[in-house]
C-alpha cells in the first residue's frame, strides 16, 4: 500500500525559498504520477504541480510557472517541489497526492494516498 509524507515546510518572507518533499513508501503501479496540491484557509485543495515517474511529464499551475520546479528522484521514492520567489498568495497547507496520471492534475478527487500536509507560510 503506497504512502506519502511530506516535510519542508515552513515560514518566509516574500521573495524567498522553501523546498518541499514527499516520500513514498510501498508501492501501486497504477499511482504513476505524484501531485502537489495547496489548501488555504476556507479554500479547497488546488493542484500545484504534478510529475510522471516514468517520463518526467510535468503540469505546473498558472501562477507558479517560472517560479516552482518540481523533480523526482525515483531512486529514492521522493518527489520534490522547489519553490522560488514565493509570494504571500502561495501560503497554505501543501499536499501531495497520487494518480495513475497527470492528466487531471488540478483536479484534487483523481488523486489518494494523501499525506498529512506540510504548512508554508509566506508573510513579512
Amino acid at each position: 500500500q503506497l504512502q506519502l509524507a511530506e516535510s519542508g515546510g515552513g515560514w518566509v518572507q516574500p521573495g524567498g525559498s522553501l523546498r518541499l518533499s514527499c516520500e513514498a513508501s510501498g508501492f501501486t503501479p497504477d499511482r504513476a504520477a505524484i501531485g502537489w496540491f495547496r489548501q488555504a484557509p476556507g479554500k479547497g485543495r488546488e493542484g500545484v504541480s504534478c510529475i510522471k515517474r516514468s517520463d518526467g511529464s510535468t503540469y505546473y499551475l498558472d501562477s507558479v510557472k517560472g517560479r516552482f520546479t518540481i523533480s523526482r528522484d525515483n531512486a529514492k521514492k521522493s518527489v520534490d517541489l522547489q519553490m522560488e520567489r514565493l509570494k504571500p498568495e502561495d501560503t497554505g497547507v501543501y499536499y501531495c497526492g497520487a494518480a495513475p496520471d497527470c492528466e487531471h492534475a488540478d483536479y484534487a478527487p483523481d488523486f489518494d494516498s494523501w499525506g498529512q500536509g506540510t504548512q508554508v507560510t509566506v508573510s513579512s
